[in-house]
């Protein structure tokens, strides 16, 4: 009896034994797998690096010599538009983590960002020159380089005899109608590739604006630029996904919504100094 005690100790021995190396043998194979068998995790950490980085532009409103009145609406126009290459180049930059060679970043993004804000900063300067003397060497703001959290081009276009003041963006002209510089509200460039969103322009609609309206109606304008950009590229992100009323719920509804309450804060900075504009909120509804 005890010797068979004994062999019955030494057979649960063996059995636990045996379990816990089956055990470790199988964590072990689990961490190979989860190592080596899934490269996209492997790679996340420099992927993710890549993901956060922001592309970073010289600064051009802050460049410019006073700018003739009549040359506010085509300067503020193409600072606009400078602002709208950054966007759609970060886009670019955060879809595209992880695709091409070495070299993707530079050829596929950078560059052809400097290509366009060449030819936009050649027309502030030509904008100018038509009735003062043209700024010379603005070529020099067209490169552009992936930083950390991306200068833009911030700042005002200083208009004549008044220096301008920035509201982080490209404000506009403060001191003119404030009217300029946001035609079209970024939504009327016709539908390419998945489509864009398109909106009615709010600037135009405006009435003469109060000097004690222009900073915060400048910026509730910009503002409707910014929802519009957030709109398209939500569009662009979520192709596919959803039924066939995913974009109205999800994306126009929403950007709807927004647009209303930034119209009435445009409508009442204005009625606070003048007559307020009444029935600007036809202009809320977007479409594809």
């Amino acid at each position: 009896m005890p010797a068979t005690g004994g062999r019955h100790r030494l057979s649960k021995r063996t059995k636990i034994a045996t379990g816990a190396l089956a055990l470790a043998i199988a964590g072990g194979a689990l961490a190979v797998a989860t190592t080596f068998g899934d490269p996209n995790a492997a790679n996340a950490a420099s992927n993710n690096q890549a993901a956060v980085g922001q592309i970073s532009c010289p600064d051009v409103a802050s460049k410019l010599p006073a700018i003739p009145a009549q040359a506010q609406a085509e300067v503020t126009r193409n600072l606009d538009l400078l602002n709208t290459q950054i966007n759609e180049a970060n886009n670019r930059l955060r879809t595209t983590v992880g695709q091409g060679g070495p070299n993707f970043v530079q050829n596929a993004i950078l560059g052809p960002l400097a290509d366009k804000r060449k030819s936009t900063i050649d027309r502030i300067a030509i904008a100018i020159g038509r009735r003062a003397e043209k700024p010379q060497g603005l070529d020099s703001l067209a490169t552009c380089s992936v930083g950390g959290q991306g200068a833009g081009n911030g700042g005002t276009a200083p208009a004549q005899g008044n220096g301008g003041k920035g509201n982080s963006g490209q404000n506009g002209n403060q001191g003119n109608n404030g009217n300029a510089g946001n035609n079209g509200n970024k939504g009327n460039t016709g539908n390419s590739g998945v489509g864009k969103i398109s909106c009615p322009d709010v600037a135009s609609k405006l009435p003469a604006i109060p000097a004690q309206a222009q900073a915060e109606v400048q910026r509730n304008l910009e503002l409707l630029n910014t929802q519009i950009d957030e709109a398209n590229n939500r569009l662009q992100t979520t192709v596919g996904q959803g039924g066939p009323n995913f974009v109205q719920n999800a994306i126009l509804g929403p950007l709807e919504d927004k647009r209303v309450a930034t119209i009435n804060r445009i409508a009442t900075a204005i009625g606070r100094n003048a007559a307020k504009p009444q029935g600007l909120d036809a202009l809320a509804p977007c479409s594809r």
